[in-house]
């Protein structure tokens, strides 16, 4: 054997030593690893390997050397934290095995069995408490006790089947003994068996109403079985039982958001940052709700805390980036950018896929970022529900999931395509996870749809079986990585088909996906190496738009929203957070380049208008030529109030996609650029779509020339207003979209 050893290379001997640990074969494993360390003294593989080993044994002390060996290589290995937890828990240094445990967990949130060895941890933490203040726990000594410790020792090394046995075993000796009660529920939770779990938990509070940690664990299996209400409810009696119960806050927060009871969410956030001022969790959850509220400022500051407090803590550089693009703050913007870019780079869970759009026009750059945060947040599903089989279905189904069927820029973009497809080619169902408006686009929807689906607050599992039991052939997401998206869903894998569309420009990096519908100027054949789908293209721009809802024939006047009669008048009604200090240099520039001319945002937050009134004026331009759009109730009013704008300046890199379409339906001239990302190519597919050339830059040098010439030539804007009304008034813009419905059917048809 010696001999055949020493012809090995050091990976062959670990693969070797592997095999005969996974076989059982203990013994020539240890010898097999400890030869790789007489080669290699420092060989995290081996010193892993060996620490498990020991640990397994019993051997604690000197599986805990192994460990430390493996943790001085590797800091950031999360299991490396999960082993050294797990000794730290048998040699009954409690403290320890928590903090090594959340450091697990805080490299790698969904480490298989760290969190559920993270509650082991504190439950025997919350024992020992008891029985310092006069109320022990059962004697462990007891043969109970020691049932139920070795079941805990066969939980934390993911044997759950034998621990439940053992748990079960110490319950006849003991039938109250809270920790088999809540341990057992623990690995009844992890296997699958959900309502046998809460019943479990159910007990071990019932006979020890003083441990809040039962009670926490009641609200999650309550939480997992989709009993809102009643897990709310668990949660509040964990915070009585223990107010410094962070765990019990930050979850009921999640799931009151969840259930659309945002403000009730903020205040149990507040609660908890009361309690604890430095919670990171807590301080990050309440700036995403403080940005839902559109309370940027407060978000800003919510997103600041967090980050001085922890500045590795996962997306809460870009979550802060993004609080302040909305307040127009672009304090140390440059810097900040690429110290996101360099985390990004370095694989770090540094920003949201939404917000990296917002940053860079570089697609490998956006693509790296969303797989990162992909893995992050859809871990490989338990279940996989279709497996193969063949429908044969005399209509092709298809379902479409969004929660936007309402009044927002997906719902009011895709509905005149859903309302052309052709039911005698389609079965077509709407899944709707969001909450209805009662608005008449809603109703819409409800009529296109052959099936509508309100599955809003039902868990992903059971819509994926739903769409299962249903036989959808294709599935298409129309939300991706963006507010309340279910992309959890189709991680189950419902369909054989899967698809992504609209709602996200971008790759979903996730490999349940199968396909990304686009165009050939969104997705050039030469980009699809930026996306993990394989691209579907349409004939047309991948943009569909309602000919139903034009704007009005009546024109308002420019004093109806406070504009200058004379003048030229630039307008961008992009989102705030889509604009940077470098377009909006080259903004000002034009100002000063056009005398009398003004420009035209929609109307911002207090925050961001006093920022933007501040740059204007470091730019030397007098802030009251900035005015600012308020809301119209119709949208058809809308869209006729950009035939007030003499020139429409496109963001970049995140360019307009329903508002660029607005500004051409109006017929005004537009100036947009593009790079290499899906989201700075959407404007660009419009003009293409549409056959026009004229406004499209290759620079921020050639943006201003082009937004200049518009401004100072009345000829050429004239011009492009005809060319405008004719393609998207006359006949050929119904003739488009009846051909955008053609073209999704085709991709369909695959």
């Amino acid at each position: 054997m010696d001999t055949k050893v020493k012809q090995l290379t050091t990976q062959q001997l670990i693969d070797q030593g592997v095999a005969l640990q996974a076989a059982g074969a203990v013994d020539s494993a240890r010898e097999i690893f400890q030869r790789v360390l007489d080669r290699e003294p420092r060989n995290a593989a081996a010193h892993y390997s060996l620490g498990a080993i020991e640990s397994g044994a019993g051997n604690y002390l000197q599986a805990l050397k192994h460990i430390k060996q493996v943790m001085a290589v590797h800091p950031k290995f999360a299991l490396a934290h999960l082993a050294l937890s797990i000794v730290m828990f048998h040699l009954g240094e409690l403290e320890k095995a928590q903090l090594a445990a959340e450091s697990a967990l805080a490299l790698e949130p969904e480490l298989a069995n760290a969190r559920e060895h993270l509650q082991t941890v504190q439950l025997a933490l919350q024992g020992r408490q008891q029985a310092a203040a006069g109320n022990p726990a059962p004697a462990q000594g007891s043969q109970a006790g020691i049932l139920a410790s070795q079941g805990l020792s066969a939980q934390v090394q993911g044997q759950h089947e034998q621990a439940i046995a053992l748990f079960q075993q110490a319950l006849a000796h003991e039938p109250d003994n809270f920790t088999a009660l809540y341990s057992m529920g623990l690995s009844l939770s992890s296997t699958g068996r959900s309502h046998e779990a809460l019943e479990s938990f159910n007990r071990a509070v019932a006979g020890s109403p003083q441990m809040a940690i039962g009670h926490f664990a009641v609200g999650k299996a309550l939480q997992d079985l989709g009993l809102a209400e009643a897990s709310v409810a668990a949660y509040d009696q964990a915070i009585e039982t223990d107010p410094q119960y962070m765990e019990a806050y930050t979850n009921k927060a999640a799931l009151l958001q969840a259930v659309n009871r945002h403000h009730d969410a903020l205040m149990t956030l507040v609660k908890a940052t009361e309690v604890n001022p430095h919670h990171v969790r807590s301080l990050e959850g309440q700036g995403l709700l403080l940005t839902q509220f559109k309370q940027y400022e407060w978000a800003t500051n919510a997103f600041k805390h967090a980050y001085t407090v922890d500045p590795e803590y996962p997306y809460i550089e870009g979550n802060l980036m993004s609080a302040r693009l909305h307040n127009c703050d672009w304090t140390d913007f440059e810097s900040a950018r690429e110290h996101i870019f360099e985390g990004v780079r370095a694989g770090r869970r540094v920003c949201s896929p939404h917000t990296i759009m917002s940053l860079t026009d570089d697609a490998a750059l956006a693509q790296q970022c969303i797989e990162i945060y992909a893995a992050d947040k859809h871990g490989p599903s338990m279940y996989t529900l279709w497996n193969g089989e063949t429908y044969r279905h005399r209509r092709k189904r298809v379902a479409f999931i969004s929660g936007d069927f309402r009044t927002h820029p997906v719902g009011y973009l895709l509905i005149g395509m859903i309302e052309r497809m052709d039911k005698r080619r389609f079965e077509i169902t709407g899944i709707s996870t969001g909450a209805p408006d009662g608005s008449d686009l809603w109703k819409r929807y409800r009529c296109a749809f052959d099936h509508y689906l309100d599955v809003q607050g039902k868990p992903s599992l059971e819509i994926a079986q739903l769409m299962r039991a249903m036989e959808i052939d294709i599935a298409i997401d129309l939300s991706g990585h963006t507010e309340g998206s279910r992309l959890d869903v189709l991680s189950h894998r419902p369909a054989p088909v899967q698809m992504t569309y609209l709602g996200f420009p971008g790759t979903s990096g996730l490999p349940f996906i199968d396909y990304l519908i686009a165009d050939q100027v969104t997705v050039p054949p030469e980009y699809q190496q930026f996306y993990r789908e394989k691209v579907l293209y349409l004939p047309h721009c991948y943009l569909p738009r309602d000919t139903s809802v034009m704007p009005s024939p009546v024109t308002p006047r420019r004093s109806d929203f406070g504009l200058p009669d004379e003048g030229i008048v630039f307008c961008s009604f992009n989102h705030d957070y889509k604009i940077n200090p470098t377009m909006f240099k080259v903004w000002m520039d034009l100002l000063k380049a056009v005398p009398g001319s003004v420009l035209w945002l929609m109307k911002l937050n207090e925050t961001a208008h006093a920022n933007v009134s501040k740059s204007a004026l470091e730019h030397g331009v007098e802030p009251s030529r900035i005015h600012f759009a308020t809301r119209v109730p119709a949208v058809e009013d809308h869209l006729a109030r950009y035939r007030l704008a003499d020139v429409f300046l496109d963001t970049y890199p995140y360019t307009g996609h329903t508002t660029a379409g607005d500004a051409l339906l109006a017929g005004t001239p537009t100036v947009t650029m593009a790079g290499s990302s899906f989201a700075s190519r959407v404007a660009l597919s419009l003009f293409h779509d549409l056959g026009l050339t004229t406004g499209i830059a290759s620079s921020y040098e050639d943006y201003f020339e082009k937004a200049l010439a518009f401004a100072k030539d009345s000829f050429l804007r004239g011009n492009v207003r005809e060319y405008l009304r004719y393609n998207v008034q006359a006949e050929n813009w119904p003739v488009k979209a009846e051909r955008q419905a053609e073209g999704l059917m085709a991709v369909l048809d695959l």
